[in-house]
């Protein structure tokens, strides 16, 4: 989808001049509140066609914290800024320049670390022909995914079981039923904090 590529650059590029004066007060609050460490959090994540990209975050967690890949609200590794942070989104702002790279789209699955969307069979692979996002239809069923795994005996396999699995169901619908205008409501319900039913 030419239109969207073009989309993407674009928006990025305009995200990133205007949220400026954000990024760059985020940038100080971590400095200040959270020294020790670096601004950005970098990581591997498995991108589209299974190649490996660094996404780029604010950091949110304390430097050299041991934990899973997963992370639920109110663990110790999360300092108060980072709960801040990742309530409102904040800390995935620097995506955007995941976007204007190319790396990611506005709406596509999230991109996770290696080990899952990798490691599918069958027709689920399908799903990384798309580019990953910063939203998604699957991002706004689980907005409050922190919030659910707090809830659980054992965060780690509820994902794996639970959360992951429903995922890979919606991503793949996502993709068999995609359009411009369905992303635009994405964009649109992600904004808004609304769910998407159709998924």
């Amino acid at each position: 989808m030419l239109f969207k590529e073009i989309f993407d650059r674009i928006m990025s590029a305009l995200g990133l001049v205007s949220l400026l004066p954000v990024l760059l007060i985020c940038s100080v609050l971590i400095k200040i509140k959270m020294p020790g460490g670096p601004v950005i959090f970098k990581q591997k994540r498995v991108g589209r066609y299974g190649k490996l990209f660094v996404i780029y975050k604010f950091r949110t967690m304390s430097v050299n914290h041991n934990g899973s890949s997963i992370s639920v609200a109110g663990e110790n590794r999360i300092t108060p800024l980072g709960a801040v942070l990742r309530k409102y989104k904040l800390d995935e702002l620097p995506e955007l320049w995941n976007v204007l790279k190319g790396d990611m789209s506005f709406v596509g699955p999230r991109p996770d670390v290696p080990g899952y969307l990798d490691k599918l069979e069958g027709e689920y692979c399908d799903i990384l022909k798309l580019k990953p996002g910063i939203t998604g239809p699957a991002s706004l069923k689980y907005r409050h995914e922190e919030e659910l795994l707090a809830t659980v005996d054992d965060p780690q396999v509820y994902n794996n079981e639970v959360i992951f699995p429903d995922k890979v169901r919606i991503n793949l619908n996502y993709l068999k039923n995609r359009s411009w205008i369905k992303d635009l409501q994405i964009i649109f319900y992600t904004i808004l904090g609304k769910d998407l039913k159709e998924y």
